[in-house]
């Protein structure tokens, strides 16, 4: 029996960043899809414990933290975990405040993203939306090659920002819905934007998939 060949969209990396928001520490992991293949290329946390309690330093942590990681990782894609409803009605505007920071970071760099809950992301990676972050972790240690991280008491942020990454993965991409434009065209948008390295480099990359994608044989 002779199976179809995989075609060259399917082959090309989809670069995808997950991030598992807090208001002191924030899980963010990138990952790198080529058709079933899954590559951990980074998983840590941004640290803001040392920040204290301005809740403004630390916004502007994570939206320059943020965007430092896009323009190393070029991700194509943001999957972010919603927050979840707690007592704490302060607590949870922080929260908020926090995600959305993210958030603006890759809207600001023309990325998409998807939000999905606790749950959902625990049911992907698990099977069970009750699953504990110490079971996420094992089961990311089964399913994936994780790269070791400075500080043990990091791993459960950043392995729950994985997860979100892969959640988003086994979706297949079909729910992003927001800041839907592409890198080709932002820069087709805006074509003084060449002029920057990081911009150059992604419209070398999207030039390269829409070879490939023409030139399937290549």
């Amino acid at each position: 029996m002779i199976l179809p060949l995989a075609s060259s969209s399917e082959l090309l990396p989809k670069v995808i960043m997950g991030v598992d928001p807090g208001t002191s520490v924030m899980g963010y992991a990138v990952i790198e899809v080529r058709g079933q293949k899954v590559t951990v290329l980074c998983y840590d946390v941004i640290d803001m414990q040392k920040l204290g309690t301005n809740h403004a330093l630390k916004l502007k942590r994570i939206f320059e933290r943020m965007l430092e990681l896009i323009d190393e990782y070029l991700p194509d894609e943001l999957a972010i975990e919603a927050p979840f409803f707690g007592v704490n009605v302060q607590s949870m505007l922080k929260l908020g405040r926090a995600q959305g920071m993210a958030i603006a970071a890759c809207l600001s760099r023309q990325i998409p993203y998807v939000e999905y809950a606790p749950t959902k992301v625990k049911q992907s990676v698990t099977g069970s939306g009750s699953a504990t972050k110490e079971q996420v972790a094992h089961m990311l240690r089964q399913t994936l090659t994780l790269p070791p991280i400075a500080e043990a008491s990091k791993f459960l942020d950043a392995t729950d920002a994985l997860g979100v990454a892969l959640c988003h993965h086994y979706q297949k991409g079909n729910n992003v819905k927001a800041g839907g434009k592409s890198w080709g065209k932002f820069l087709a948008d805006n074509p003084t934007k060449l002029a920057s390295p990081v911009a150059g480099k992604k419209a070398a990359v999207a030039t390269k998939k829409a070879v490939a994608k023409k030139n399937p044989a290549a």
